[in-house]
């Protein structure tokens, strides 16, 4: 079975009806924290996003632990 993918929203579902602009997902991930699928790796879902600690000083990614960036800084607020 095919998974598609909303072009606008990034919104993953078995049946195209489901989804306002939908194209054949090339690759589906599947998120660590919530189980979630989305078509971009970089999901951020709620309870991932409750516990962000760091960011990257380089690229500006958004990390949980220290030793998932190459340049972590601790997320000030």
């Amino acid at each position: 079975m095919a998974l598609h993918t909303c072009k606008t929203c990034g919104a993953v579902a078995p049946d195209r009806g489901h989804l306002c602009e939908p194209v054949e997902a090339k690759e589906i991930y599947e998120c660590d924290y919530c189980g979630e699928k989305a078509s971009q790796k970089a999901h951020l879902c709620k309870p991932k996003l409750a516990k962000i600690s760091y960011y990257c000083e380089a690229c500006g990614r958004s990390a949980v632990k220290e030793d998932e960036l190459c340049k972590p800084r601790v997320v000030e607020g």
